[in-house]
């Protein structure tokens, strides 16, 4: 019978510990398209691209944004990024604007990019590009982390990981 106890006293321990750590990992944009179905306006921002230039997020404004936050050293980001490119080149015309964020350092960015042949923009976050990723649900500082911002200017979805074309089609095609 004590046995029997512990089990179900266990079982239930590890149950209302896992729905802990999912609301805690859980985004406070997905929180919030849960609860009321709205979404969160993107905030504007300015960085820096690769020559030093500022540029703001509203150039980019009336066009489907796939903003991506990556670094050089981080595998599951630059395995992502030729699909990106490929991405970006078949919808551009179509409204759909991919913007790279990088988390790292000028240098390394510059000898990726040019090896790899992006071409949407990449902009420098270093700490300002942190704070916004977090802002935007990054809750735990984790790359690459993605967001889908709809042509009005809402955040329509924010994702930690690893995106696959088949999963970022799922989320653009009905917003294009």
């Amino acid at each position: 019978m004590k046995r029997s106890i512990l089990i179900v006293t266990v079982a239930i321990l590890a149950f209302v510990g896992g729905l802990s750590v999912r609301n805690l990992l859980s985004s406070p944009l997905d929180k919030a398209k849960v609860s009321e179905g709205s979404h969160q306006k993107l905030t504007e921002f300015s960085l820096p691209d690769l020559s030093g230039k500022p540029h703001n997020i509203n150039e980019w404004q009336g066009k489907v944004l796939v903003i991506n936050f990556w670094a050089t050293w981080c595998p599951p980001c630059l395995k992502e990024m030729p699909e990106f490119e490929a991405l970006h080149t078949e919808y551009e015309k179509k409204g759909l604007q991919f913007i790279g964020i990088a988390l790292d350092d000028a240098d390394p960015v510059k000898e990726f990019i040019a090896s790899k042949l992006i071409t949407y923009p990449i902009l420098l976050g270093e700490d300002q590009g942190t704070k916004l990723a977090h802002d935007l649900g990054n809750i735990v500082n984790t790359v690459p982390f993605t967001v889908i911002v709809n042509k009005q200017g809402l955040v329509v979805k924010s994702h930690m990981g690893e995106l696959t074309r088949e999963q970022l089609l799922e989320i653009i095609t009905p917003l294009l």
